[in-house]
């Protein structure tokens, strides 16, 4: 019997297991990597006295993302599926907009293209206006940069009836705005992302004219 030819096939035979585990062990960890997370994020809020005693208050509850990679399965590409709510209030008689968005960076750009849409439809009753709706927008950063997501792109009409499109949802003495499942599509990007959502209220008063901004918690986009 040959021992030195008998060893030779028993290693190649437990090479081509391990190569075949090795194998199997990646497509597991590939299928993982591409699946949907969805991250809770906490609520918040904040309390800001302006010069005139008015009192501000923004809330923002049911925050949450949910991320996943392109369906190209390139690490160029990042998808998020953002909802929230958010509310604000006046101790006093005043009135202003409420602007809800999100601050996305990247660590490197690779190209991509830029540009926003939103659909979004809305009531009022009495001084309360509730936004709801979903959005879309496709985001290229550049090195280093961060850009600024705004989920409401509202049409509007002048005063001579031509279409101008706004960011913040007005209101008078109290007001919300809710999202549902708005996009973040980040192209371009080769390196680590990240996001942060924000409530921009302005408020105006028979004294006075300020901006108080409640900041959410920042999340990983991959």
């Amino acid at each position: 019997m040959n021992t030195r030819n008998n060893g030779l096939r028993r290693a190649v035979r437990a090479a081509s297991v391990g190569a075949a585990t090795a194998i199997a062990v990646g497509f597991l960890s590939a299928g993982a990597a591409n699946a949907d997370t969805l991250v809770p994020l906490p609520d918040g809020s904040i309390t800001q006295t302006l010069v005139d005693g008015t009192v501000v208050t923004i809330t923002r509850t049911g925050e949450s993302a949910n991320i996943s990679p392109s369906l190209g399965a390139t690490p160029l590409h990042r998808n998020a599926w953002v909802s929230g709510s958010a509310k604000v209030e006046l101790s006093g008689p005043g009135a202003g907009t409420i602007q809800p968005g999100y601050i996305v960076g990247c660590q490197l750009n690779l190209g991509g293209k830029a540009g926003a849409d939103g659909g979004m439809t809305s009531n009022y009753a009495g001084d309360k206006t509730t936004q709801t709706g979903k959005g879309a927008g496709n985001i290229s950063i550049g090195p280093g940069q961060a850009v600024d997501y705004k989920i409401l792109d509202l049409e509007v009409a002048d005063a001579f009836g031509a279409e101008q499109h706004r960011n913040g949802n007005p209101f008078t003495n109290k007001g919300s705005v809710t999202w549902a499942d708005s996009t973040m599509a980040v192209s371009g990007c080769a390196g680590y992302a990240q996001a942060r959502s924000y409530v921009k209220v302005i408020v105006s008063t028979a004294n006075v004219q300020s901006t108080v901004t409640l900041w959410g918690q920042p999340f990983s986009l991959g």
